[in-house]
């Protein structure tokens, strides 16, 4: 049985903690090897799943007409989005760089296949499938931090419009859309708390015991 050191504990912590969501005024115009790719991806395929179904398939995306074509599906929901929050909000928003789509030499679009068989644990909630993929995202995230490279989750995305521009299989679900590549340098907290988009929350109020 492998066993670990505090050691190791500490620095799982300090990769967690130092984490961030890159933005495309970070990444740096530098190749991922892909001996370093792969591990990242091999980081996503040992994710935790419901009933081991291993729900998950990722496309790389290094194409610029294809990079341009999902950019432009941002640009259309970042609008949208946009017009969601009041004015004073909407002029700090319109500051913000929410994407590094062209910026970022790979992009990573992570779907969510549904198994065509029943899967054990997932008739009470069908949900934990998509939840799976997500678990596999953040093994990613982790692995890329831990190697120095800068991952950014873009969620301003029209789903179907991506899977049509990817050919994905309809019963394919995007869950999603990662920027991939080296960066100039990682924030020391995240940038939207360093931006006052939104504060910390206290750890305390966060955590119950026995029930609310």
């Amino acid at each position: 049985m492998k066993s670990f050191s505090s050691a190791d504990s500490d620095l799982l912590e300090e990769i967690i903690l130092h984490r961030r969501d890159v933005r495309g005024n970070r990444f740096l115009d530098k190749a991922i090897p892909q001996k370093v790719l792969d591990k990242i991806l091999y980081a996503g395929v040992n994710a935790p799943s419901v009933g081991f179904s291993q729900p998950w398939e990722f496309v790389l995306i290094r194409d610029t007409d294809r990079k341009q074509a999902i950019k432009a599906s941002f640009t259309v929901e970042n609008r949208k989005e946009a017009a969601v929050f009041n004015l004073q909000r909407q002029e700090s928003y319109k500051k913000l760089k929410l994407e590094g789509i062209h910026e970022a030499p790979v992009n990573i679009a992570v779907f969510y296949k549904p198994c065509e068989h029943p899967v054990l644990g997932q008739s009470s909630m069908k949900e934990v499938g998509r939840y799976s993929v997500v678990c596999a995202v953040q093994n990613m995230w982790l692995m890329a931090r831990a190697l120095n490279i800068g991952l950014g989750w873009v969620s301003i995305l029209d789903p179907q419009k991506v899977k049509q521009i990817l050919n994905a299989p309809q019963e394919n679900q995007l869950v999603a859309y990662l920027c991939l590549g080296y960066v100039d340098y990682f924030y020391q907290n995240p940038e939207l708390e360093q931006l006052n988009w939104e504060q910390r929350k206290d750890f305390r109020d966060l955590v119950k015991e026995e029930c609310y």
